[in-house]
Order: structure tokens, then sequence, then C-alpha cells
């Protein structure tokens, strides 16, 4: 019934108002029972088609399952045996063509079957449906269709393409139906993600029919309860009237409506409330559009900022030469920043010019103007002065100046000049020249004062990199030095002053001295024959594939060969290989321990442990030779010299490097390096 036509029936005479206030209760109960058992039927509903939605949804995960187990599998597969490839080398290149064992295809074939066992039994259900669960798919929206269409691809190609992958023995053709699978993959999901939007717009639309279904079951209430209010109550007819009036003043987009109040009751104060209320929809109604589309901008130039910012910062992650970096970071900048032209210049520090070294869309004649400019010299200058600022340049209404003057002849009307930076130092300047009007906005501005602080810190950590591999060559050509002056060069002047001995023997007619000086020479040219190959031997040798057992093996196997010296190595323990710079490190303390035991100890058995474990590694060289004071200063300068090479390179890897000895009672060299060891520069 209309609300005009119920005024009129409470405002009428007094006889049969029994009559219609039941006529009027039984309405409004009928209503809200049809409402409340419509609400009821829709959200059993929307229950089923929430789980028909769930199972479907989860389809494509389990899709996914098997294309990732199926990958993993066949990953496995390829893997190498148990048997160590550093002791076999010759069983390195088999292992890797080998089939997969039994057990694991066994294994594989199980959980394969399981995986699809599950998919079918959800997909099972979602086509018989589950009352009791409840679990039914809704049958508008051509979603039985859909359905169809997906079991039927899944029983026409995906499954028989599984059942073949169960069934192929070979590995080589296992791997191609599995390539096929993860082709078709994508094409499933794409079907089962059809049917899962099907479903869930006519959830949607089921839901807004449940809502509006309770939305009249809560305007009835309201209008019933009104309603009873004013026919009891008749001071509070005319508010109540005045009320529904701006009511519908406002369901007609009539914000300026308003309702007197009449007194300070509880109707007043609805009164009241209704004209705050309508003075703030007023107020939201005339700023909502300004509101909407200041967010929606904001919103926008925050995901362009995220945008630039993840794609150069993912780019200037990668290794690559400062040009590289410049050349791409200017790239990415000038596209996304819609300028038609840029360039990079880094600061010379001695002449305190800006030099440039990469540039995009300049011509020749700019080129060879700027390629070099002063600090503090137009924009680009005065930018690298600015200690981290973006500066803007209007070309046009600009003072004159000849960088002006030749970014003007070049057709360039707007010039941003942004400093690179690394911790606050200043590394040079990026440009960006348009060939229009461009404001550069405050956010631009940040952006860009943050992408080349980004880019900074880039150049800054290649730079770090370059000169730790410059260190660390010329650590090494140190220690090369040391161990050349410390073995053939005290060689060479043993051999001289021989040849001078046996000079003055051949003088004097001395023949039994001449014969002595010629053993000594030929003993001591032979010993410098041995340094030079041990010590070729010591820096061409590195760790292959990890392999510092091996290594270590060989090494012991020269010196057997060299000195008929009893040798042992004994390995234990297991676990994840170190620093491949560290492990080359821990061979050469190794060999160096061994030349040390072929030159002075005299030994007749060597032998090296090996432990890997939880803490790191550990190394052990004993010999039974014969010994030395660790204190004495008068034992064999060499000797010393081979020890302080062995400890410096401990503690270039970040290693624990110890000796003991004691005359007659043999040496023991040991060497930890923890887990957590980084090689320093």
């Amino acid at each position: 019934m209309h609300l005009k036509s119920l005024n009129q029936a409470m405002l009428g005479r007094s006889a049969g108002l029994s009559t219609k206030i039941t006529a009027i209760l039984l309405g409004f109960f009928l209503a809200a029972l049809a409402a409340i058992t419509l609400t009821l039927f829709i959200s059993w509903h929307l229950e089923g088609a929430a789980a028909a939605i769930n199972d479907a949804g989860s389809l494509r995960m389990r899709v996914y399952r098997l294309a990732h187990f199926l990958a993993r599998a066949e990953a496995v597969a390829r893997l190498p045996g148990p048997s160590s490839a550093s002791s076999r080398p010759e069983a390195a290149g088999s292992s890797e063509t080998s089939a997969m064992p039994a057990s694991l295809g066994a294994t594989f074939d199980a959980d394969l079957r399981v995986h699809i066992a599950d998919f079918e039994r959800v997909l099972d259900g979602l086509r018989v449906g589950d009352p009791a669960r409840p679990l039914f798919v809704p049958k508008g929206d051509d979603i039985p269709v859909a359905l169809e269409a997906m079991t039927a691809q899944w029983s026409e190609e995906m499954r028989p393409l599984l059942d073949r992958i169960l069934a192929e023995p070979s590995p080589e053709a296992r791997a191609g139906l599995v390539a096929a699978f993860d082709t078709l993959a994508p094409q499933f999901v794409g079907i089962i993600n059809e049917l899962v939007v099907r479903m869930e717009h006519n959830y949607a639309r089921n839901t807004n029919i449940l809502r509006s279904s309770q939305v009249t079951l809560i305007a009835l209430a309201v209008i019933g309860t009104l309603l009873l209010l004013r026919f009891f109550f008749v001071t509070v007819i005319r508010p109540l009237l005045d009320l529904h009036e701006g009511v519908k003043r406002m369901s007609e987009e009539d914000f300026d409506a308003r309702v007197p109040v009449f007194a300070g009751d509880e109707f007043g104060e609805l009164s009241a409330g209704f004209n705050r209320m309508a003075a703030h929809l007023q107020h939201v109604y005339d700023t909502l559009e300004e509101r909407v589309a200041s967010k929606t901008r904001s919103l926008e130039e925050k995901n362009r900022e995220l945008e630039i910012l993840y794609d150069v910062v993912a780019f200037l992650r990668e290794p690559a030469d400062v040009d590289t970096l410049c050349k791409g970071f200017l790239e990415r900048v000038q596209n996304t920043m819609g300028a038609v032209a840029s360039s990079a210049r880094l600061l010379d520090l001695e002449s305190r010019n800006l030099c440039m070294i990469v540039h995009d869309g300049l011509g020749q004649e700019f080129l060879d103007r700027e390629e070099v400019l002063a600090c503090g010299e137009c924009v680009c200058g005065e930018a690298a002065q600015s200690g981290g600022r973006s500066l803007t340049l209007d070309v046009f209404a600009a003072n004159g100046g000849g960088t002006r003057d030749t970014c003007m002849r070049a057709g360039f009307r707007t010039v941003s000049a942004t400093t690179i930076t690394a911790h606050k130092r200043t590394l040079g300047v990026f440009n960006l020249f348009y060939d229009h009007s461009q404001p550069i906005s405050d956010e631009d501005r940040q952006l860009l004062e943050t992408l080349g602080q980004q880019l900074g810190t880039a150049i800054e950590n290649q730079r770090l990199h370059a000169r730790e591999r410059e260190l660390a060559v010329s650590e090494e050509r140190n220690l090369l030095a040391r161990e050349l002056h410390d073995s053939i060069a005290q060689g060479l002047a043993f051999l001289n002053l021989q040849v001078q001995m046996l000079e003055r023997a051949l003088a004097e007619h001395r023949d039994k001295d001449v014969a002595a000086t010629v053993d000594m020479l030929r003993h001591g040219i032979q010993e410098s024959y041995e340094d030079v190959r041990e010590l070729l031997v010591h820096f061409r040798t590195r760790v292959e594939k990890q392999d510092l057992d091996a290594a270590i093996a060989a090494a012991l196997r020269r010196l057997a060969e060299q000195t008929g010296v009893a040798t042992d190595l004994d390995v234990q323990g297991d676990g994840a290989p170190l620093d491949p710079e560290a492990e080359t490190q821990v061979l050469y303390i190794v060999q160096e321990a061994l030349s040390n035991v072929r030159k002075h100890a005299s030994a007749k058995a060597v032998s090296v442990s090996v432990r890997r474990g939880r803490d790191g590694l550990s190394v052990i060289v004993r010999d039974d030779g014969v010994g030395f004071v660790e204190d004495d200063e008068s034992i064999d300068k060499e000797a010393h010299i081979g020890l302080h090479i062995m400890r410096e390179r401990a503690l270039r890897i970040g290693g624990q490097f110890a000796v003991r000895s004691s005359p007659g009672r043999g040496t023991q060299m040991r060497l930890h390096l923890p887990r957590t060891t980084k090689v320093e520069a």
C-alpha cells in the first residue's frame, strides 16, 4: 500500500481502525514472512553456490599443483645418482641421463595418481552436487555448459595425457609429455577460470537479490512501526509527515530538503538529526566527484612512481658496467617521464668537470658543445652543486647563456637536471630534455631525486666491486712475489755464491773444491727447478666444481711421487660447499703446508684430515718429521715465511690458523673455517 494512502486511512474516521490496523499488520506480516522465506531460500542457494565456487576455484590450484609436481619430479629424475662424481668422474656423465630409479618412479606414479584422483573427486562433486553439504552448481549464465566444457577438456585431453605420462617408461618421452601438459595447463586453467567467473557473477546477482529482500524486510518493519506510532501519538503526525516529505525529497536527490523541529522530544531530535544528515549528504554529494577524481589521480601517480622505481631498481641490480647502467637507466626514465632526449654526466673530481658518458636523442652539435661542463655552469652545473636536488629550466624564459643557447638551438624548451648521489656525495648529473613547456611537479621532482640516488648507489657499488677485484689481484700478486722471493730468489743467490766459489777454485786449480762446488750447483739447480715446478702447480691449481677433497688428494699424490713420503687423506662429514674462493685459499694453505714438509720436515709420513659439519670446515695436516721450537727465531727463515703466508691466507677468508710443533715429534697445522665465512676483498 502506498504511503500516502496509508496516511489518509489513518487520518480518517476512527470506526474500522482495528480492521485497518489488523489488515496493515497482517499485510506487513505476510510481506515480512515472504521476505524471510525468500532470504532463507536465497541464502541456502548462496551457500551451495559458494561451496561450488570454492571447489571450482580450487581446481585451478590443483592443475598448477599437477604441473609443479610433474616439473619437480622431472628435475629430480635428471639429478645425478648418489655415487660421488669427484671420486669417479667417468660416472658423472652417465648418471645425468640414467632413468629414474625404480623406487622413485613408483613413488612418482603413486603420487601422480593421488593428485589425479583428488582432482576428479572435486570435479565429480561439482557435476553431481551435494544438497546435504550444501553444494550445487547454479543453472543460470550458461554455467552448466561451461562445466561440461571443462569436464570434456579434462576427459579428452588432460586426463589421457596424464595417463600417457604414467604409462611412459622413457624419461625423454616422459619429459616431452610433461612439456605438453605444461602447454595445455594454462588453457585448461582459463576454462576453469571462465566457469568460476560465471559462477561468481551468478553469486553476485543472487547476493543482490538477498540484500534487496533484507532491505525490503527492514523497510517494512520501519514503516509498520512508524504507522503504529503515528496512530497512537497524534502529536507526532505532523513531524512524521514532514520527515516523510524530507525523505522523499532526499530520494529525488533534493539535498536542500529540511524539516521543521517542533519540540525537543525524541521526534524533535530525529528531525534535527535528519537535518544534520541532509546537510552532511549535501556536502558529501557536492564534493564527491572532486574527491574521487583527486584520489584517482593520487593513486595513478603513486602507481606510476612505484612502477618506475621497481623497474629501475630491478635493472640497476643486474651486473653491468657503468655505461650500461646509465644507458638502461636513461631509457627507462626518459620513456616514463615523456622526454625527447636524455643524458648522463659523471663528475671528474680532479678537474671538477661534468663529463657526458651516455646520451640519447642529442645531436652532434649539441654533443660537441656540451660534452664537458664545469661545476656551477648552467642548470647542470648548478644541480651538481645543489646536494642532491632536481632543478628545472625553462629555456625560453631564462636569461641568456652559452648552455641555454645550445639547448635553444637544439629545439629544447624545458631541461631537467637531477644530481646523481651516493651516500650524500655527488657523482654526476642526469638530464631530461623536452621540446615543449613541461612543468615538473613536486612529486615528479622527488621521484627524480630518488632515482638519482638509486643510480648513484649502483655506480658506487660498481666502483667498489672494481676496487675489490683490483685489491684481490694485488694481494694475490704480493703473495706470488713473496713466494718467488723466498724460494727462487734465495736459490739463485745461493747459486750465484757457488759460481763465485767455483771461479775461485778453478783459478787456484783446486780440483776437489771444483767437484764439490759443481755438486752443490747441481743440487741447487735441481732444488730451484723443483721449486719452480711446485710454484707453477701451486698457482695453476683451482678447486674445480667445488671438489676440494680431490684437489687435496692430488697434492698428496704429488708429494708422495716427489719424496716417497707415505701419505693419508681422511675425509669425514658432509655439508654444503664453501665459497669457491674460500675453498681455493684452503687448498693453497694445504699445498704450502705440504711444501714445508717436503723442504724442511724430513718426514716419513704425512696425513691430512678434513672435517665438515654444522660449524664449518676443519683441516689438519700432520707429519712425523724433525719438528721445531715454535718460538725459536734461529730456525729456517723460509719455513717462517711459509707459516706467515698460510696465516695471511687464513685471515683473508676469515679462518683460524694454528701450528703446533716440537723437536723430534713432528708438526701439526690446523685450519678452521666457519660456515658463515665470506671472502674478504
